[in-house]
């Protein structure tokens, strides 16, 4: 099957390295606000000002980079990205032990990490399509997006118990040490990259930041696809603060009773992911799009009937579970036709401006919508995300336009080893 075939040594280092990141970043997951109302004394307001401003500042911050990443080699940029994240990570522990940890070093490591992950996506994007064919791109993002489910789903609940029997920087810890594992993976591929060609001054103009955006607003097919994207992902993450407050607060649902109802669901990340290469080569890919895109804005408005108990608790876990689906389904399909319509050359600054608008919108959201939960209700907020979402497959192409801008490469036959 499509799903099981090698895609060679070279591709196999890399999803090892991708896999260990992916692994530590979910045991890590709200590491930092726990950190800060369990050791810090943190309020509600501070927490949600970690959760906003560190992803907004880093996007900022990571502007400049997409043209910089585009004239290097892309591994060593992924290496040094990885470094970066281990050493202030690292950082944290550090500072908690010596008792001199502040708010204001959680912010600033918040901005580095996300500047950091923005870089390495844009990077890692050009290398995998360097990398691979053509016609093994989907099957590599249904891997990575299977990986990535995997972790989602097994990371939080073994980072919480970590967390309950080590102390609030364990996970911290844990995931500084994934970087650097990744690092190693990273460069046991293999010193291979082809130089990148240098068309234009290594000097970064001003004019250059704005590349990226300029090819996703021309495009006829990435245009509706990013703005759908951006609404889409935004609201979701928006509507899980309010959706935490009524299930906790409001419902009296258990902590671990909260953290079941959308670790479970994750089962549905790898079905959603194994099913993606085959309906694109049954339905084709621009039917596959249309088609998960709209089915996965259909499904979050039935949050805001949830109730109290095991059937509120079934609802939440039946709704998560038919909503992962589809975006397992959507995203590597996303990811591979992003990557073919980004012209060679220009693959990093695309990546780097989507992945940066993506963090900045998601953040100006979530901080909206904890405005709006605190003074409609969170069931109301809930609601209201859901209502909107219903309307994002208006965003999504209506037609497809089947030539890809810009120059494409050969395809490279992929290595015979075994991943």
């Amino acid at each position: 099957m499509a799903g099981r075939r090698s895609l060679g040594r070279r591709f196999g280092w890399l999803w090892g390295a991708y896999a260990v990141s992916t692994a530590g970043t979910w045991l890590a997951f709200d590491a930092f606000a726990l950190i800060a109302v369990l050791a810090l004394d943190a309020g509600p307001a501070q927490v949600s000002l970690l959760a906003a401003v560190g992803p907004a500042v880093g996007a900022a911050v990571s502007v400049p980079l997409g043209p910089w990443v585009e004239i290097r080699r892309k591994r060593p940029v992924m290496m040094a990205t990885d470094l970066v994240r281990c050493v202030v990570l690292l950082s944290v522990p550090v500072a908690f032990v010596l008792g001199r940890l502040s708010f204001g070093q959680l912010l600033l490591v918040s901005v580095a990490v996300a500047a950091a992950d923005i870089t390495f996506n844009a990077a890692a994007g050009a290398f995998l399509k360097d990398l691979l064919p053509r016609q093994d791109l989907l099957v590599a993002n249904g891997r990575f997006e299977a990986t990535a489910w995997t972790a989602s789903m097994v990371g939080p609940p073994l980072g919480g118990a970590a967390i309950g029997l080590f102390g609030p920087v364990t996970t911290v810890v844990a995931d500084a040490v994934s970087y650097l594992l990744s690092a190693l993976g990273l460069r046991a591929i293999g010193d291979a990259e082809r130089h990148p060609a240098r068309p234009e001054p290594a000097a970064i103009r001003a004019g250059h930041l704005l590349d990226g955006w300029r090819h996703l607003l021309a495009d006829p097919e990435l245009r509706p696809l990013f703005f759908n994207t951006l609404v889409v992902n935004s609201l979701i993450m928006a509507a899980s603060p309010p959706l935490l407050i009524l299930m906790v607060d409001d419902l009296h649902f258990a902590p671990w009773q909260y953290a079941l109802a959308f670790a479970v669901p994750c089962t549905g990340g790898l079905l959603g992911s194994r099913l993606a290469p085959r309906l694109v080569a049954r339905h084709g890919r621009h039917r596959v799009l249309r088609t998960a895109g709209a089915l996965r804005a259909c499904w979050p408005i039935g949050l805001a009937c949830t109730g109290p108990g095991a059937p509120g608790l079934a609802l939440v876990m039946a709704v998560e579970f038919g909503l992962i689906t589809c975006c397992a389904v959507y995203n590597p399909v996303l990811a591979t036709h992003r990557l073919d319509r980004a012209p060679t050359g220009r693959v990093a600054r695309v990546l780097s401006a989507w992945s940066a608008t993506s963090k900045a919108t998601t953040a100006t959201m979530t901080a909206l919508w904890g405005v709006l939960a605190a003074r409609t209700g969170p069931r109301t907020a809930v609601a209201l995300a859901g209502a909107l979402l219903l309307a994002t497959p208006l965003l999504l192409p209506r037609r497809e336009h089947t030539a890809a801008p810009g120059p494409e490469r050969a395809p490279v036959a992929a290595e015979p080893d075994s991943d």
